[in-house]
């Protein structure tokens, strides 16, 4: 089983949605975070001042899947989610070595 966390824009949320439900993906759990990478923020004019936006807002999305699915769940994430300019995201990779669904006590892969 792998563990997948990926970073992207917002905005890109739905369509990777989409894509993934095509995959066979059945969950996934999304967070709204802020962070920077290369990117390193932005200057932004609000009622007339400038100011620094250090942390730029990001969408996290964390799946547990199989791993023979793992790799056609981050190609897809990573060509649905690029835009071709800075900031598009990172995504992770871990392996994961095991699961529970509460309801019914089944571990493992059974559990995704």
């Amino acid at each position: 089983m792998r563990y997948i966390i990926a970073a992207i824009k917002p905005y890109k949320l739905e369509e990777v949605r989409a894509a993934l439900t095509g995959l066979g993906v059945r969950g996934m759990m999304v967070s709204e975070i802020k962070g920077f990478g290369t990117q390193s923020g932005h200057t932004e004019i609000y009622r007339g001042a400038e100011y620094e936006v250090n942390f730029v807002p990001k969408i996290k999305i964390e799946i547990a899947v199989s791993a023979a699915l793992a790799d056609s769940v981050v190609e897809t994430i990573a060509r649905v989610s690029r835009t071709g300019k800075i900031g598009d995201g990172k995504i992770f990779v871990l392996d994961l070595k095991d699961a529970l669904r509460v309801r019914t006590g089944d571990s493992g892969e059974d559990a995704l």
